[in-house]
């Protein structure tokens, strides 16, 4: 892996190459985990930035306790990719976008079948599932731009003829709700494995995983509906999560903070709304705590996205992309914090995992159409 994988010290490292853009504030939450109690190693990816007291962008390996606050709020957050019947040859983004409509609100009534047979308990959060959230969330309509590994998409049963739906959500409301009620409860000290603590809120951490799961589920099946389509899901990956995990001989705790596995066959890494995705077979490694990039990762913090852009593009101009690819953003603040200018290049991201030897690319991912929101409820 040469120089892309970079010691910080001895329990901390970073994956990056040269042109990687690393902030130093996300450097030291990075260093400052490590020294956590039974915190054995953490590993900071390509993506790696600030988060709020804990670096996004990142794994981290306990023993004998966990932390759920470096999980995070939104439990269960990722991606899933389906393939459609959605003909490329066919296809007017003006005539999808105006049948789309607005799906920021509560699902209709052929959904809450589909609900009842989840089997979850009522949580008090249904009335959000099938919406996408704020944020860095979105649904994006993709086509197939560039293939690496034909056998690789013909086995997933992909085809350049036919659109991509990628979806990025997770457990809404109720990821942060079980957050919230820990850190009211425990702080941040984390919870001592084996104890009833423990077993509650992996209880409740193994709930808000199912229903991420089930809400880009419901948020696929809305959009394809509206688009009078089929379509099935071929991947689905959390990376917001916690999972007990050997490493180096030692049984203990993986936390991954906006880190996708990289133990499962498949996997998306996304770019901006402006950018390509990478359709990849990762390669699972120590080094980097067996996980990828979740996407380019932020550049800006939000507060100074509106600022530094405002004077340079309208909130219509942002509607368009360079790659020209509409983006539905009716948040007038929403569409500058989540500008491409606001991200890192996902270029530099991929280089350190292809030097790190970390992924296989598969196929490269256009982006058509973005939906954010419509100006409804998305919070």
């Amino acid at each position: 892996m040469g120089n892309v994988v970079r010691h910080l010290s001895t329990r901390a490292s970073l994956i990056a190459a040269e042109n990687t853009w690393i902030e130093g504030e996300a450097i030291q939450q990075l260093l400052t985990t490590s020294e956590l109690p039974g915190m054995q190693c953490v590993a900071g990816l390509p993506d790696l930035h600030p988060g709020r007291g804990y670096p996004v962008g990142a794994a981290f390996f306990s023993t004998e306790r966990f932390y759920p606050a470096l999980v995070g709020g939104d439990i269960g957050c990722g991606m899933a990719l389906w393939k459609t019947d959605i003909a490329l040859r066919k296809c007017s983004l003006e005539k999808l976008s105006k049948r789309l409509g607005n799906i920021d609100g509560p699902l209709d009534e052929p959904y809450q079948n589909t609900i009842e047979q989840a089997g979850l308990p009522f949580t008090g959060f249904e009335s959000s599932l099938g919406t996408i959230g704020g944020g860095n969330h979105f649904a994006e309509l993709q086509q197939i731009d560039t293939v690496y590994d034909a056998a690789a998409c013909n086995s997933v049963g992909l085809s350049k003829a036919h659109a991509l739906l990628l979806i990025h959500s997770g457990s809404r409301g109720l990821g942060g709700q079980i957050l919230r009620q820990h850190i009211e409860q425990y702080g941040h000290k984390g919870l001592v494995e084996h104890t009833a603590e423990a077993k509650h809120y992996l209880d409740l951490h193994a709930l808000a995983l199912r229903y991420a799961m089930l809400n880009r589920s419901l948020i696929a099946q809305r959009m394809l509906r509206r688009w009078r389509s089929e379509g099935q899901c071929c991947i689905d990956l959390n990376h917001n999560l916690l999972s007990p995990c050997i490493h180096q001989g030692q049984n203990g705790w993986l936390h991954r903070k906006g880190a996708t596995p990289a133990d499962s066959p498949w996997a998306v890494i996304p770019g901006s709304r402006g950018d390509y995705s990478l359709l990849v077979k990762p390669k699972s490694s120590e080094q980097s705590l067996y996980s990828l990039a979740h996407g380019a990762g932020r550049r800006w913090m939000r507060s100074e996205c509106k600022a530094r852009l405002s004077q340079r593009y309208s909130p219509q101009e942002l509607s368009r992309t360079k790659l020209g690819s509409h983006v539905i953003c009716q948040d007038k603040a929403l569409i500058y914090e989540e500008a491409p200018e606001a991200y890192k290049s996902l270029d530099s991201v991929l280089q350190a995992l292809l030097q790190a030897n970390l992924i296989e690319p598969v196929a490269r991912l256009k982006p058509l159409l973005t939906y954010k929101t419509s100006g409804g409820a998305c919070a």
